[in-house]
């Protein structure tokens, strides 16, 4: 299983527009952004009636995982994927499978059985946690991304804006589906990397006012839903 480090911090649009501008000099835009750069991503995510995963990360728990389906809305179908997010001493891995909408469908209106022998782990993983631990979709956040990457170090950094909430599940699919802003309107940094960090981009990185996250989107979401 491959980790890979993972930090977050929260940005004012001051701190955005400052980093932003050195890494559009200096890094490669992600080949899945649009002319402008960007691309909405929509996340359906799943808990626990006790809520464990929320309560885990508002606890800073070491170990904990998350699981989550994610949409990358565009023109005809969209791109879908259930996705398992796990994280140890501050290094994550993320696992995924691809779902279409059907499937999603049929999800969210409890027709489980067929998820039981799919030829897809992660299907099979999480038929087994929504029958035996009760997981259950809890809020659907969405949010416009905007990404850059650097081979070295299989860099990958996000900014992440207009961040929206919606606790009704059926609005995953919805490209109708109303979100309300998940709180105050910060950016989100997001760093990944593999073994390092090119200390040129740590440097790139640098501001003084910029200050570490301690909640996720789905934190957000399920706060402000």
């Amino acid at each position: 299983m491959r980790m890979r480090h993972e930090f977050k911090h929260r940005l004012n649009y001051g701190d955005y527009a400052v980093l932003a501008s050195r890494l559009r000099a200096a890094l490669g835009r992600d080949a899945h952004a649009g002319a402008d750069g960007t691309y909405r991503v929509r996340s359906l995510y799943f808990d626990t009636p006790d809520d464990r995963a929320l309560r885990e990360k508002q606890s800073g728990v070491d170990r904990r995982e998350k699981i989550r389906i994610r949409r990358y809305p565009g023109s005809g179908n969209p791109i879908i994927h259930l996705e398992k997010k796990i994280k140890i001493h501050g290094l994550c891995h993320k696992s995924s499978a691809p779902l279409t909408a059907a499937e999603v469908e049929r999800i969210l209106a409890g027709d489980l059985a067929w998820m039981a022998h799919d030829a897809r782990p992660l299907v099979v993983e999480l038929f087994h946690k929504m029958r035996g631990a009760c997981l259950a979709p809890k809020a659907v956040v969405e949010y416009v991304r905007e990404p850059y990457v650097y081979a070295a170090g299989n860099v990958r950094v996000t900014f992440d804006s207009r961040i929206g909430t919606n606790l009704s599940a059926a609005s995953f699919l919805d490209d109708g589906a109303a979100f309300l802003p998940a709180g105050e309107e910060i950016v989100l940094l997001e760093v990944k990397y593999d073994a390092f960090l090119p200390s040129f981009i740590e440097n790139l990185l640098q501001v003084g006012s910029r200050r570490a996250a301690a909640c996720s989107k789905y934190a957000l979401g399920r706060c402000y839903g």
